[in-house]
């Protein structure tokens, strides 16, 4: 059955107190336009990632991310106390020289906060613990998150695609049923047309006619409005359509390329109609045409 280009996954992996957040979402597009955001200790291993990736999506524009969350505790910064007792030792230093009540600030309850504010905003006050390397073990966990979200997006994808079809099983029948409906006026239309002709030749333009002639005219005219072979060419782009749907996913393109076949039977037959009611009917078509078109755009 055929898939969406429309999807989402997301899969979160824990290692060594950390949680690995890989997300991916895709839109439709004509061709893979993959754009990553990578969290810096897997940078490195961006062109494995986006090789999982093209492996499983194939078509859409395609938005991944890989995060790291940590625990609160493994992710607290230091603060640097040798250098926050040194800061705290200028502050009163100065305050006392200056003449200030800084110094009883400092340890006053009501604005030990404020002043620890201060101390904490200066700089190198934290200290900085020595950049990660990523080791197997925990790319081999993200790798995990990875895959496990190209494959929610794969799994989206399908479920998307069903309802798809569902969808263009209803329009398809739908065009089915309203190119049944126009035989009732086929049948009649050749007399209107008929009687349209003779009640020109002998209101408006009042002279003689050739009733031989008028028939042979008659018959070379409907000839001309004949739908019977757009009806069966759209019929057959009709269950064609159904078919292709069925031979399962990549078949997007292909679907658009019958769309358009099954739109120049329909405006043809459009064209041909010359009776009001059948007109109405190719409106109708053409309605439900267009709609299976704006669909088909998100079929991979």
């Amino acid at each position: 059955m055929i898939h969406s280009m429309t999807g989402y996954g997301k899969c979160v992996v824990e290692y060594n107190g950390k949680k690995i957040h890989a997300e991916i979402k895709s839109l439709n597009s004509k061709a893979l336009d993959l754009s990553t955001r990578i969290a810096p200790l897997y940078r490195e291993k961006e062109m494995e990632i986006r090789q999982i990736i093209q492996q499983g999506v194939e078509r859409g524009k395609v938005d991944f991310t890989l995060w790291i969350e940590k625990d609160e505790a493994a992710s607290a910064t230091q603060i640097n106390k040798t250098l926050f007792e040194e800061y705290y030792k200028q502050l009163v230093d100065i305050s006392n020289s200056l003449s200030l009540d800084a110094a009883k600030g400092l340890q006053a309850n009501n604005s030990a906060t404020d002043w620890m504010k201060v101390i904490l905003r200066m700089p190198d006050i934290y200290t900085h613990t020595e950049a990660e390397e990523l080791t197997d073990a925990e790319w081999a966990e993200a790798r995990k998150a990875v895959e496990g979200s190209v494959q929610q997006l794969i799994d989206f994808r399908c479920q998307e695609g069903l309802a798809l079809a569902q969808k263009f099983q209803e329009k398809i029948d739908n065009i089915t049923a309203l190119l049944a409906s126009i035989e009732p006026y086929e049948q009649c239309r050749t007399e209107k047309i008929r009687q349209r002709i003779v009640d020109a030749l002998e209101q408006q333009i009042g002279i003689d006619y050739d009733k031989n002639r008028l028939e042979q005219e008659m018959i070379y005219y409907i000839e001309k409005l004949d739908i019977s072979e757009e009806k069966q060419r759209l019929t057959n782009h009709l269950k064609y359509f159904i078919d292709t749907m069925k031979e399962g996913k990549g078949q997007g393109k292909k679907l658009g390329f019958i769309a358009q076949e099954m739109g120049r039977e329909i405006n043809t037959t459009g064209s041909k109609s010359n009776l009001a009611e059948m007109q109405n009917i190719v409106v109708q078509m053409k309605d439900e045409l267009e709609q299976i078109k704006e669909q088909v755009l998100n079929v991979m």
